[in-house]
């Protein structure tokens, strides 16, 4: 019988967790926040309060990898504490909307920065997009070591660029008179409306770390491999964000950077002049383009395991018997990536509804600690969440802070989250039936 391969290194796990978290954020958001919240000393401080959401998430979910280390990460740990229809929901949001479109919005990303030197016509940027979008899919399918390759040397890239840009800012920029003491000034408006915008855009920026989860049947040693990927995978992406929202404003002041629609590029340009745009526009490019690669290799591995259980399609369980790959889930998901590119006008707020999801799921995986400690209370633990129980509940706290204040503050984006996931529940049905079936059982054997 075919076999996933365990070839991820640690290294190769850990370039997984930084790339797949550090894509467009980090030089889109800055701007959001510095309109919302224009006080250097609350700016430092929402990008300190989201890495303590990435870190506390990432050291709660390390024990549920190092106890279930197979493939498919959150999916596996929603199964196991829940039962299959909170796994399969997950799975069903994240094939059809979240991962997908995350593809499909970061394929167009690198296409557009590609066009700032190769100008492109909007039915360019969509082949383009469509173009590189293949190369990574036909890369991911013909092996994991090729993928985490790939996953490597552009996290590598991206890391580069970004630190230059800080060495930059820290080095050469000429705004030294940063007044942290200085009041915040919302302008009519409420700390908690300022809040809850600026915690969107942090908390966008920090998601990705869980990704390393997912491949965890293709790594080596996954029960220690996987928490210190995510872990470490935390830790990193916390300083490089915290350093290059320093460096923005040693490059441009405060109120410069909330008017700025393209803060990178404006930021390196008071250095560099236009060549600075031009490496800007290089950087963001390698990152999207790497983390697009990425997202191809890891969220493939849930709907192997949702296929695997009997709740997908057959042939996405299967493994490729030439490249020990699940090359069927990752052409399927490829395939509507591209169909959501192609009709991205008709799908962009769909998106952007449905993606306040990711922060039920998380909650419940993390307070599937908790429950799993009861369940399977004998279950080897080769990793636990220091802090215990005060670690997962800062994580808790602060998604369902966030899923609850969506609901309040943005009812349609919320209600039609939650309308999509009930739309799940009769297709779970309809799966979990022909699971049970006798000729599933058959064609099982």
């Amino acid at each position: 019988m075919t076999e996933l391969k365990r070839e991820l290194s640690r290294f190769d796990m850990t370039m997984i967790a930084i790339g797949s978290t550090i894509g467009s954020g980090i030089f889109l958001t800055p701007a959001l926040i510095a309109r919302t919240l224009p006080s250097p000393s609350w700016i430092i401080g929402i990008w300190l309060i989201g890495g303590v959401m990435a870190l506390t998430g990432a050291l709660t979910f390390a024990e549920l990898a190092g106890m279930m280390p197979g493939a498919g990460g959150v999916y596996v740990y929603l199964n196991e504490a829940y039962g299959p229809l909170a796994g399969f929901l997950y799975g069903w949001a994240y094939f059809l909307v979240c991962n997908t479109g995350g593809i499909a919005a970061l394929s167009l990303a690198f296409a557009t920065y590609l066009g700032h030197f190769i100008p492109l016509s909007p039915a360019g940027l969509r082949i383009t997009a469509i173009a590189g979008l293949l190369l990574v899919t036909a890369l991911n399918v013909r092996g994991v070591k090729i993928a985490g390759m790939f996953s490597d040397v552009f996290t590598l890239l991206k890391l580069s660029g970004i630190g230059f840009l800080i060495v930059a800012g820290i080095g050469w920029g000429t705004n030294r008179q940063i007044d942290f003491s200085a009041p915040l000034d919302l302008k009519g408006g409420t700390l908690g409306g300022a809040l809850s915008v600026a915690m969107v855009g942090v908390l966008w920026s920090y998601g990705g770390w869980q990704h390393a989860s997912y491949a965890a049947g293709e790594a080596r040693n996954p029960r220690r491999t996987i928490p210190f990927a995510m872990v470490t995978g935390a830790i990193v992406v916390v300083a490089v964000y915290v350093l290059t929202n320093l460096s923005y404003m040693l490059l441009l002041p405060v109120a410069a950077m909330g008017a700025s629609p393209r803060l990178a590029s404006d930021a390196m340009q008071t250095i560099l002049g236009p060549a600075g745009g031009g490496l800007i526009a290089a950087v963001i490019f390698i990152s999207t383009f790497g983390t697009t690669g990425i997202y191809t290799l890891t969220a493939p591995r849930i709907y192997f395991a949702m296929a695997r259980d009997g709740l997908f399609f057959r042939k996405v369980a299967e493994i490729h018997p030439r490249f020990h790959t699940p090359a069927f889930a990752i052409m399927i998901q490829s395939a509507w990536a591209i169909i959501l590119i192609l009709f991205w006008g008709t799908f962009e707020s769909l998106i952007s509804y449905v993606v306040f999801t990711d922060w039920i799921f998380f909650a419940l995986a993390a307070t599937g600690v908790f429950v799993l400690r009861r369940k399977r209370a004998p279950a080897e633990r080769p990793y636990r969440t220091p802090g215990y129980p005060l670690t997962p509940l800062v994580f808790i706290i602060i998604s369902i802070w966030f899923v609850g204040n969506t609901l309040l503050n943005r009812p349609e984006e919320a209600w039609a989250g939650i309308v999509f996931l009930a739309l799940g529940v009769p297709v779970f049905f309809f799966w979990n039936g022909k699971r049970g079936s006798p000729e599933q059982d058959q064609r099982s054997q």
